[in-house]
């Protein structure tokens, strides 16, 4: 009896099966995002590398607020002097660490949570050439802070004092050429290794010991690449953790432990202008390049260890980069049918006129966008039905190329611009 009862159940579930399939019911298996996928944080609660934790521009802080008076929110303190450039500061262990130039030279500076200069170490030479001034941002992992100069030079410094306690650099180790505008990458971590981009002939992207800067792995070249200015993410899937980067003719993943080729699919930008960082969306990726006259935000649907582009849109992104929340990428385009802060879906590519605003970076914390302009207007903007509505701002200073990227952190919003850095009160 219990067996002629198992037999029917079996026979109803296949029967139920086949019409499910044959009405169109089933679940799809087009090729898409592997469920499961997530971006790595980092060990730090607090904003230890560029872009935040799991460096998606995304913070997790609350009870921010909501809206700003007149001149935005009270301003706390103001560092000046931290030389020229145009990274973000990082904040770990109660510290904030920033780069600058300074006439020949590059420096690595601590600062308090109030303004004080703690020390400053040198990293080799200044970027002098087209656009001087520093690139990369700091990361820290577990008391020591490492950071890379626009020549390639990657040092390991204690975090405490600023002590060197080792240095490389990658384009001599790894045979690399550096780029018009100098190595940009904001460096990640993962364990006990830490990762570059050199694209030279003994290494697309590397993997040092953290410890010594002792080579752990190298994946080999591709053939007549070069690196770009954009930074990578690490991504998990499954057993595997994903380290996810652009250089000037791919995209690529590579295995963050062995440094195996996991994937490349073609995205090419004739000027070299590749400096957002890749996005994980709920679809897949958003990735971006920004070449005059070709830039473009693609889809790339994931699949496990492959990968495909999904759609193209022809809009330029850069180096603001984009922040994903809720199945939509935000970003500013200087170009194609929809100029100004745009939201593109991750799933189909269509686009969608946010704010005719100045275009320029943006972080996302407690449903609220901040938007930082080129020229240094700061601006708090709410989502609604009709787009962006700006609920205030403030100008952070006088000139151009505020390129530096809002950073919040224990209800404070840091902004860079030029050789300040300014420190606000956004708690409610």
């Amino acid at each position: 009896m219990r067996l002629n009862s198992v037999r029917c159940l079996l026979t109803a579930f296949l029967l139920a099966s086949l019409l499910i399939t044959a009405l169109g019911l089933a679940p799809s298996t087009t090729f898409g995002q592997e469920p499961g996928l997530s971006l790595v944080r980092s060990d730090s609660s607090d904003w230890s590398q560029w872009r935040g934790p799991r460096r998606d521009g995304v913070s997790d802080e609350t009870d921010l607020l909501t809206s700003w008076p007149e001149g935005g929110p009270e301003k706390l303190w103001t560092a000046s002097d931290i030389g020229s450039g145009y990274s973000s500061p990082i904040i770990a262990d109660g510290t904030i660490y920033i780069t600058g130039d300074k006439e020949e030279d590059l420096f690595v500076r601590a600062i308090s949570l109030s303004g004080e200069l703690l020390w400053e170490t040198q990293n080799g030479e200044s970027w002098t050439k087209s656009f001087p001034g520093a690139r990369s941002s700091c990361t820290y992992d577990d008391g020591k802070l490492y950071h890379m100069n626009a020549h390639g030079r990657l040092v390991c410094l204690n975090a405490s004092d600023g002590a060197e306690l080792w240095v490389v650099n990658v384009l001599e180790r790894f045979e690399g050429e550096n780029i018009m505008w100098g190595l940009s990458e904001s460096l990640a971590i993962l364990g006990d290794l830490i990762y570059a981009t050199p694209c030279g002939d003994k290494g697309l992207v590397v993997a040092l010991d953290k410890s010594t800067g002792d080579t752990v792995w190298a994946t080999p070249a591709l053939e007549e690449d070069q690196a770009s200015y954009a930074s990578p993410i690490l991504v998990n899937s499954g057993e595997k953790t994903l380290l996810i980067n652009c250089v000037t003719e791919f995209s690529f993943a590579v295995d963050a432990m062995t440094g195996e080729l996991l994937w490349r699919i073609p995205r090419v930008d004739p000027d070299n202008t590749v400096c957002s960082i890749p996005v994980l969306t709920d679809a897949g990726l958003a990735i971006t390049n920004t070449s005059r006259g070709y830039g473009a935000v693609f889809g790339v649907a994931l699949d496990g260890s492959t990968a495909e582009q999904s759609w193209l849109q022809e809009i330029t992104i850069s180096h603001g980069s984009t922040v994903c929340v809720d199945g939509q990428v935000y970003g500013y385009s200087s170009r194609g049918e929809a100029r100004g802060w745009v939201a593109v879906d991750a799933a189909s590519g269509d686009v969608r006129l946010m704010s005719e605003l100045s275009g320029g970076s943006l972080i996302y914390t407690d449903n609220r966008f901040y938007c930082l302009t080129e020229r240094g207007t700061m601006t708090l903007q709410e989502l609604t039905d009709d787009g962006f509505n700006s609920v205030g701002e403030f100008q952070v200073g006088q000139g151009k190329d505020c390129w530096a990227h809002p950073v919040i952190c224990d209800g404070k919003l840091y902004l860079r611009f030029g050789e300040s850095l300014f420190c606000y009160d956004i708690r409610q």
